[in-house]
């Protein structure tokens, strides 16, 4: 089973995968850093932890655990332009489902308030159109798309 590992044969949709795998690396650690999380790292779980990520987002130990563990899938999963695709697409109705249970009910397992739900709302949405459009995009790149999932 072959990987795609070398930047020229990493499609536009691995990269976007990559991308916001590393991005969730970054919001995991940054959980855990006093200054920028205020309370850091808050309590481990629970909707009235204290922490608050740039002091917008409410956040806590299992938060930026799993920010961490997504991101690092996330990561792993761009290696491959099917995996990358579930990554995105998979992640992104994750992400919707977490701002429709947020919004409609309650999450006492998760620090979350309407701003994160809607950060849920944002990132999910987000994530489902860049694995569809990218999954789906036709022009120059495309060929090498094929190529690549072809190799994978």
């Amino acid at each position: 089973m072959a990987t795609t590992t070398h930047r020229e044969h990493r499609s536009l949709l691995q990269t976007a995968a990559l991308v916001v795998g590393v991005v969730f690396v970054i919001v995991g650690i940054a959980g855990f850093i006093p200054g920028i999380t205020e309370n850091a790292p808050g309590d481990f779980a629970g909707e009235n932890s204290p922490g608050s990520l740039l002091h917008v987002f409410q956040t806590s130990i299992l938060h930026n655990l799993v920010h961490l563990v997504f991101g690092i899938a996330g990561i792993a999963m761009s290696r491959r332009w099917d995996s990358a695709k579930t990554y995105l697409i998979g992640g992104g109705a994750v992400y919707l489902l977490l701002w429709l249970i947020g919004m409609f009910s309650a999450m006492d397992w998760l620090p979350a308030d309407v701003t994160d739900h809607w950060l849920h709302f944002v990132l999910g949405l987000g994530m489902v159109a860049l694995g569809w459009v990218l999954s789906r995009r036709l022009g120059v790149d495309d060929h090498r798309d094929r190529e690549v999932r072809a190799a994978a």
